[in-house]
This record gives structure tokens, sequence and C-alpha cells, in this order.
């Protein structure tokens, strides 16, 4: 029974992740939550050369924010900047180079962005799936370098100019969300699922699932509207910091019967191992 009961929420889960599902949940979608002029407002979107990311950063900059594309590739990261500022006509595109599986490129590139620039929204957007093991120069499996850490050391870094900043948000994995919503009161934490999109990782790192699923697959436009909503809209910071999101509204973090949940001790350990780690990065970084 428990199979069948697993096997159903599986089937209707799949379902609400794809095209179909979200055209569902958009009937509910107030437009004007999203109708906003953030001119004066500058955002982080780290992986933005392609997939949500870059629909993502198009969206704010036609809404006018100042937006900071933050991508590993020079060539391509340069050719989505130009097409962002063709097809929005803003001009307050920037680019800065830096491999999110990199710690001490991440501490070194943050503490000059702070010297540099102010910041209102954090999105923490970069990640890979990478199916074989792969270490990083600094001998990391970089799934979790790019995922975890990566993602950890950007959030830690740039939390002292998110503070100063007026409602200041942060979008990232669910177990750092929850536990930084509750260190930092002043900053709105989020995290949320895009749902299954035609993007380019999806596309290459899951060719089997996409071969199967590439008429149901959301367009990445569709992927990046929770993201969107999070980052500019003022019915998200109504709601409590910490949450996890699917298509504008908050979800259980956890699946029925999936056993995945972490005593608090085991979160808290996670957190401290995480800074111990990411500080040993920050220590050998040069210029820091």
């Amino acid at each position: 029974m428990s199979w069948y009961r697993n096997t159903v929420w599986f089937v209707k889960g799949l379902r609400e992740y794809t095209r179909g599902g979200y055209e569902s949940a958009s009937k509910r979608f107030n437009p004007a939550d999203v109708e906003v002029d953030v001119a004066g407002r500058a955002f982080l979107v780290t992986g933005a050369n392609s997939g949500i990311g870059k629909a993502t950063a198009k969206e704010i900059a036609r809404r006018g924010g100042t937006v900071h594309l933050v991508c590993r590739n020079k060539e391509r990261a340069e050719v989505a900047k130009e097409e962002l500022v063709t097809e929005t006509g803003n001009q307050n595109i920037f680019l800065h180079i830096v491999d999110i599986s990199n710690p001490k490129e991440i501490w070194k590139f943050a503490e000059k962005f702070q010297n540099e620039h102010k910041l209102n929204v954090l999105i923490n957007n970069a990640g890979c799936m990478v199916n074989n093991r792969e270490l990083t120069e600094d001998g990391l499996e970089k799934n979790f370098a790019t995922n975890t850490l990566g993602t950890y050391i950007m959030t830690t870094a740039l939390l002292p100019l998110l503070e100063k900043a007026a409602d200041a948000r942060v979008r990232q994995q669910v177990v750092l969300t929850e536990q930084w919503a509750k260190a930092h009161r002043n900053i709105h934490f989020s995290v949320m699922h895009p749902g299954w999109a035609d993007t380019p990782a999806v596309r290459s790192s899951m060719p089997d699932f996409y071969e199967r699923m590439k008429n149901s697959l959301r367009t990445e436009a569709q992927g990046a509207d929770t993201v969107l909503w999070l980052a500019v809209s003022a019915e998200a910071t109504k709601l409590p910091s910490g949450l996890f999101f699917q298509d504008r509204q908050p979800v259980p973090t956890h699946l029925p019967l999936a056993y995945t949940h972490s005593p608090p001790e085991d979160e808290e350990k996670l957190m401290e191992m995480l800074e111990e780690f990411s500080q040993k990065f920050k220590s050998v970084s040069p210029g820091i």
C-alpha cells in the first residue's frame, strides 16, 4: 500500500513540475505581483548566462533593475550580456567572471564586490549535475563544491552588504535557507523548485529524461517565474522567511513517506562544518 501511495505521489508530483503543472498553477497568479519597477535596486544572479538564471536576469532587467551576472565562461557570458542589453534596453547590466566551484575565487570576488557595489537581492542560481565523480583543483567533489560550498561562501561573504540594504532577499538551498532565516532577521530568505524546465543543464546532464519528457518540459521563463516573484514581489515578503516555494506558493520541503527529515542537531553541525571549511579557503585567498 505504501508503494502504491508513493507511486501516486511521484506521478502527481512529476506532473506538477511539468509545463502543464505550471499552466494550471498560473491561473491563480496575480500578474500585478511582478509588474513592478525595480530601478535603483541591485540584483546578483549566479549562473546567469543561460537557462533559468538568464531568464531571471532578463525579467529583472526589463523592470529596470541593476543586474550583476556572475558566470564561469567568459565567452558565453559576454554573448548573454549583449543579448540582455539589446533585448531589454537596460544598460545597467554588469558581468563578473567567477567559478562557483572555486571557493578562493568566490571569496576574492565578494571582497571586491562589497567595496564597489550595493546589493539588494542575491539569487543563487548556479549549480551543476555532474553524473561521474569529478574533483576540482582544490580536490573537492564538483557537485558539493558548486551546489553547497560555493553557495554557502557566496552568501556568507555578501551577508554584510545585504544587511545594509532595504528589503534584502536571498534564494538558495533548503537547509541553508532555513538556518540563515533564523540567524538573519533583516534579510528575507527563500528557496524554490523551478519544475522541470527545458534548460541546457537538463539536456546535458539528464539526456534520457530529456528525451522522454522534452515535449512536456517548462520553458526557461516558466521555470524562472517563481524566482522573479520572490525577487521583486511585495507579496513574497509578506510570507515568513525561510520557506520553500513552488509556483509562487510555499510547499513542504519533504515528500510524504520520503524519510528525508534531518535532526536539528545535524543541520546545525552542517552549518558549523561549512563555516569551518569555508574559512580555510578564505585564509589562503590572495588579496584577502
